[in-house]
Formats: structure tokens, C-alpha cells, sequence
């Protein structure tokens, strides 16, 4: 499958961000010609991995997120990067209701979110060097 097309993004780690984020990744999807459910699953799954680089991947302090889009045919593969201070046991982490910040009403359904919403994730992290979340939709045009 042979990439058709494909963007970078750089932005603070601002709470503020989050929405420029999904916005900006729904805009590149819209090529595709996705329903309306797809782009608000794909929104939603953004919003999921933007904000936990900002609670805890960077702990609210700013340094840099980075999300790549990839579109091959009828997929997009998004990546939301931090070089914040890693995940620890992932299984654990992606366990429905698991949080490491429940003194801020966190829900602990972010990757659980990401996962309903999207076909294919992975998440890639390092102690101290940052987490990779590597997201996949395909994107049905009506099927």
C-alpha cells in the first residue's frame, strides 16, 4: 500500500492545543471523505493522546507534541508523540479505569477511548524518553 499523502505537526503541550489538534488531523482526514461518525472517532482518539502527553507525559509543564498523519488509500494512520517521561507498564496503563492521576478526576479511559474508536493501536514508551501512539482508522466511505 503506498502512501498517498501525509503531514506533520508541532505544537506547545497547552491544554489549549488539544482542539487546534483534532481540528488540524479532522481537516487532513476529510479527503478521504469520511461520515461524520468516522471524524468524530478520529477527533476523539486525538484528543485522547494529545491530552495524556500534556497530563502525563509532560506533567502540564510545555515542551513539544508532534502528530504525523499518514494517508495510504482508505486508511489514516496518525502518530502522537511526546519526549515526555515515558509509561512504565503499558498493559497497565491501558487498562480501563487505570490512572495515575486520580486527584484530577482523570477517568482512566483514554486508551480504552482510542482503542473503541480506532481499528489498530500501539503504544510505544520509554522511561524518561517519551511515548509514541500509533493509531489506525480505516475509513469505510459508506460501506
Amino acid at each position: 500500500m503506498s502512501i498517498t499523502n501525509e503531514m506533520k505537526i508541532e505544537f506547545d503541550s497547552k491544554s489549549c492545543n488539544e482542539g487546534f489538534a483534532r481540528v488540524a488531523v479532522a481537516a487532513f482526514l476529510t479527503q478521504l471523505d469520511p461520515t461524520l461518525e468516522e471524524v468524530s472517532d478520529v477527533k476523539t482518539a486525538v484528543s485522547e493522546a494529545v491530552t495524556n502527553c500534556i497530563i502525563h507525559g509532560y506533567e502540564n509543564e510545555v515542551y513539544k507534541i508532534k502528530v504525523e498523519c499518514r494517508i495510504k488509500e482508505n486508511e489514516i494512520e496518525i502518530m502522537v508523540i511526546d519526549t515526555g517521561k515515558g509509561i512504565e507498564n503499558i498493559e497497565r496503563a491501558r487498562e480501563p479505569l487505570f490512572t495515575t492521576k486520580p486527584e484530577l478526576d482523570r477517568s482512566g479511559m483514554g486508551f480504552a477511548f482510542m482503542e473503541a474508536f480506532m481499528d489498530e493501536i500501539e503504544v510505544i514508551s520509554e522511561v524518561g524518553q517519551g511515548t509514541s501512539v500509533y493509531m489506525k482508522k480505516v475509513i469505510r466511505k459508506g460501506e
